[in-house]
């Protein structure tokens, strides 16, 4: 090659290079055919490298590929494939992968992992069916590199049997082999195989593996597991991995171990959005809504921005404590920083506005959503329930399985709990009903009879509540006990009660609630020794009643105060602060207000 071709092929290549449209590609195709680089080996690789990003047809780039020698190479027909199967247009690899063999191309073991690849973007378990037979065929199946890709996209496309089977005729495996079997089985939510199999390695995890084992045993609430492979994370060096101490921190969150989270969580030295992330949420999800505004204002005095994943974590904290100029200030946050709208933003906006009272807004923002889910719809029936729009909420539910959605567990807990709140019976009863029917055929849970037998004990059907907690599959908890026991310091329904104080001799009940209403109960009747009996019975469990409390927020921090509680740093300024209040409502008149 001569000096001035050669530095046209560089021109050309920088050109190639640089270039971004088909058109200005069209121009530098014309250049390598009048000067015969066209069926260069560099030149052919750069160009196929473009048409495989930026061609969304292929017929120029198999018309292109024709003036190659391919016996010379196989990399630039590999590097198109490859560049289709990364792209939008995935399924354009198998079409110039048949088109490049039906004109004489010889696959290698680099042209079906291409191949195979682009198969998972489009879900196309027939096409790697195809190919792993053609694998078989063309004796490329006995490289491990070809083997791996093959147990992977089996997996992706969700055929975790036919990635067994691949994973099974291996005669040598390597830790890819191992973790595209375990992933796979996490991805289908087989996380007892996952674990099984692990357990079964023997090469050394490398950071994918325990990123899918620990999600496992996250999701299958397995704690001690859990921290079985931590301790391996540590044997094997990886505790500075970050990917991975996020894998070991959303683990212990997603089995409510909030002390080894936050242990884990304070000793990670350079934390992401991903660690606070997994920490914040966790907390909410583990009904630690206070920890979790505290440790979201941590984080803003770090220096992090929040997104929509942490702000939906927020606001939900928010729903659960009834803070509504927090909940506000996070609802002005989002437009301010126009973070994007999604179904999971909205659905927690009608939930915190709902629960804070504010059911006008929740309205206004539910029917401005362009796309609900099933959460958005439980979110605005429940909150409608909770503040007494129980006729609208059971009007919204028949638009809502008029529109074709299908109700769940907490559809029904939602409308169960309007009838409660608007002392709607019959028709709580025809929705009860309704949720066993085999039109939906649903299971009625603890909840679901908590809020009937409340309902029914509200009307004053105790009979009729005794009845229903009878038939039911389970125990009563402590909440259908307590409606139960108020019912009857109603109705005055003593005998009822004696029986329930031998049955409650013998179960394990922590809520102080229930042995008050049946000692006031007693007390009301005159009944000095049961009453005896059952303050007795409370000091044998070492039970107390539970203090009554309040909760405020002052800059940015959580502040409980408990009945009787005199441990706070600055008590005796609210005390002088108390004492110069009522004084003040005293010497305006409003004493009579005072309770």
């Amino acid at each position: 090659m001569n000096k001035g071709v050669r530095s046209l092929k560089w021109l050309l290549l920088d050109l190639i290079h640089k270039c971004n449209d088909l058109g200005s590609f069209k121009q530098i195709h014309a250049h390598l055919l009048t000067s015969a680089l066209v069926a260069d080996d560099l030149v052919v690789t750069k160009a196929a490298n473009f048409l495989g990003k930026h061609v969304t047809d292929v017929h120029y780039p198999c018309n292109f590929l024709k003036q190659f020698d391919w016996s010379l190479s196989s990399f630039p027909c590999n590097l198109l494939i490859s560049g289709y199967a990364s792209g939008h247009l995935p399924w354009l690899a198998v079409l110039i992968y048949r088109w490049t063999v039906r004109n004489g191309f010889v696959p290698d073991v680099y042209t079906f992992p291409a191949v195979l690849k682009s198969c998972t973007k489009f879900s196309g378990i027939a096409e790697v069916r195809q190919f792993h037979s053609v694998v078989v065929k063309t004796g490329l199946w006995c490289d491990i590199y070809v083997q791996n890709t093959l147990v992977h996209v089996y997996s992706i496309c969700g055929d975790t049997v036919g990635a067994g089977k691949v994973f099974d005729d291996m005669l040598v495996r390597d830790v890819v082999s191992w973790t595209g079997l375990i992933s796979g089985y996490v991805k289908a939510g087989l996380f007892n195989e996952a674990i099984a199999l692990f357990l079964r390695m023997d090469v050394k995890p490398n950071v994918a593996t325990f990123v899918s084992i620990l999600s496992a045993c996250g999701k299958l609430g397995c704690l001690n597991s859990g921290k079985g492979i931590h301790g391996l994370v540590y044997k094997c060096l990886y505790e500075e991995e970050l990917v991975v101490c996020n894998a070991v921190l959303d683990m212990y969150m997603k089995c409510e171990s909030v002390t080894d989270a936050r242990q884990l969580f304070d000793e990670i030295p350079e934390k992401d959005i991903i660690s606070w992330t997994s920490m914040i949420g966790g907390l909410v999800q583990s009904q630690c809504p206070m920890e979790s505004l505290d440790l979201f204002s941590q984080m803003q005095g770090s220096g992090f921005e929040p997104d929509g994943v942490i702000l939906t974590s927020v606001l939900s904290a928010c729903a659960s404590l009834g803070l509504l100029d927090y909940g506000i200030w996070v609802h002005e946050y989002i437009d301010l920083r126009r973070i994007k709208w999604d179904v999971h933003i909205g659905t927690a906006l009608v939930d915190m506005y709902a629960k804070c009272g504010c059911i006008e807004m929740a309205q206004r923002i539910f029917n401005g959503m362009p796309s609900k889910n099933i959460r958005t719809w439980n979110a605005y029936i429940g909150g409608l329930a909770i503040n007494g729009y129980g006729r609208e909420a059971l009007t919204r539910f028949e638009d809502f399985v008029e529109s074709g959605a299908k109700p769940n567990e907490v559809t029904f807990l939602a409308i169960f709990t309007a009838c409660c709140h608007s002392g709607l019976v019959d028709e709580g009863r025809k929705y009860f009903n309704e949720m066993i029917s085999p039109r939906h055929n649903l299971s009625p849970c603890l909840e679901h009879y908590g809020c009937m037998v409340d309902l029914l004990c509200r009307a004053g059907l105790v009979g009729a509540a005794v009845e229903l907690i009878k038939a039911m599959p389970m125990l009563p908890d402590e909440q259908i006990l307590g409606a139960l026991l108020s019912a009857c310091n109603t109705y005055g329904n003593v005998g009822f009660t004696q029986k329930m104080l031998k049955a409650l001799r013998n179960v394990e009940f922590q809520d102080s609630g229930i042995y008050v209403l049946l000692s006031n109960l007693y007390a009301t009747n005159k009944k000095w020794a049961e009453v005896r009996s059952v303050r007795r019975m409370m000091k044998q469990k070492g039970i107390s009643k539970t203090p009554g409390s309040s909760l405020i927020r002052v800059d940015g921090k959580s502040h409980e105060f408990l009945v009787g509680d005199n441990s706070h740093p600055q008590n005796e300024d609210i005390y002088v602060l108390l004492n110069t209040l009522a004084n003040q409502i005293y010497l305006e008149g409003h004493i009579n207000t005072l309770s």
